[in-house]
């Protein structure tokens, strides 16, 4: 019985029992029926109670799942970010190339292997190209591509190891503010957050001319 017409009826039934005559009903009927209205209030007053806590429990799960799915969305759009990132020059338009066919077509082949988004076959042959060639003039970028595939792979401890080592040894490679975003992706990942605002506040910090403070100011104001 919708709320309403139950607490309309009971209000009519009761204005019934005291207008009737007071020989109408015996002291008896007279109470048992009062009893009988107020059983039926009350049982309304408890489903209305329990259809707002229904309510609200619906109310505070859509809530949670809005924010799970603006979360999703988030990581979605920064991992777009990180592999756009990945995919530009961030040279200057001047691509590294060494005099050695043999350690330039190794680089190659694993940054062929990233390409194609096998990620986990990637870090292996970066890896393979950084004991070989660990003076290389591409180590750097290896390293950066190397841990930008761990991460995609789902190797955050790994990805933040060697890309913490790469920004450590070479600060001022063009690469190294783009190189702190992942770390501080694969320290979200971890649930590191102190870690991840860190690594976002290094960026703006030491790097706030690069493209990437910009993008770290925003993730800081997501980590607030």
């Amino acid at each position: 019985m919708p709320l309403r017409t139950a607490l309309l009826a009971g209000v009519m039934s009761l204005s019934a029992l005291m207008s009737a005559p007071a020989q109408a009903f015996s002291d008896d009927e007279a109470r048992r029926a009062i009893l009988e209205l107020r059983e039926q209030l009350r049982q309304v007053t408890e489903q209305n109670r329990q259809a707002r806590l229904q309510l609200a429990d619906q109310m505070e799960a859509m809530q949670h799942e809005m924010a799970s799915m603006r979360g999703q969305l988030e990581k979605l759009n920064w991992q777009a970010d990180l592999d756009k990132r990945s995919s530009q020059d961030q040279s200057g338009g001047h691509t590294t190339q060494v005099a050695d066919p043999q350690e330039q077509a190794a680089y190659e082949a694993a940054m062929g292997l990233f390409r194609s988004g096998k990620y986990k076959e990637a870090a292996d042959s970066f890896t393979t190209f950084l004991q070989a060639y660990p003076d290389s003039q591409l180590a750097p970028e290896a390293r950066f591509y190397r841990g930008s595939s761990q991460y995609a792979s789902k190797d955050f401890k790994g990805s933040i190891q060697g890309l913490q080592a790469m920004v450590q040894a070479t600060p001022k490679d063009p690469r190294a503010p783009d190189a702190l975003l992942v770390v501080a992706a694969s320290q979200i990942e971890l649930n590191d957050m102190a870690g991840a605002k860190a690594s976002l506040q290094k960026i703006v910090k030491d790097y706030p001319q690069a493209s990437a403070a910009e993008t770290a100011k925003s993730r800081l104001k997501l980590l607030q």
